[in-house]
């Protein structure tokens, strides 16, 4: 629901993929609620064409009744207005809760590796590892504004 709300650009389906009380850490930013989360995927938006991502499998724990966290890797191609090439790899850390029969996120941390072409030779970004699952970042972990950093 989450990717194919992102592909159409449709806010409304996206709304409904977070908790109401939701935060997503991404991007140097905190965002909280729906207001400021969708806030921030209109505006963003508006850089792009279409954008599409592929999660790969996720590493799921079920941390309790109707909660769990996971970590998975995604990649996105991005179709910029600008023509300048868009490939993203990037981990997905996220805190679920079951709301009404579906999996919605409550928190969420968007690390991103690498930006530039589909060939790789863009830039890399340096995260912290958090180690291997089930390890995973404190409620704190800060999402760096990677359109400042430098590629390493």
């Amino acid at each position: 629901r989450y990717v194919d709300a992102v592909l159409r650009k449709d806010y409304t389906a996206f709304r409904q993929c977070w908790t109401a009380d939701a935060e997503w850490r991404i991007a140097g930013r905190i965002l909280r609620g729906h207001d400021e989360i969708v806030g921030f995927l209109e505006q963003a938006m508006g850089n792009f064409h279409r954008v599409i991502q592929t999660f790969r499998n996720p590493i799921v724990e079920l941390t309790g009744p109707g909660e769990a966290r996971s970590r998975v890797h995604v990649t996105e191609q991005n179709g910029f207005k600008d023509g300048r090439p868009g490939g993203t790899i990037g981990t997905y850390f996220e805190n679920v809760v079951e709301q009404g029969g579906l999996w919605v996120r409550r928190w969420a941390l968007f690390q991103l590796h690498y930006m530039g072409p589909a060939d790789l030779t863009g830039a890399y970004f340096d995260q912290p590892d958090y180690g291997p699952p089930p390890a995973f970042p404190p409620p704190d972990a800060f999402a760096q504004d990677y359109s400042r950093l430098t590629s390493s």
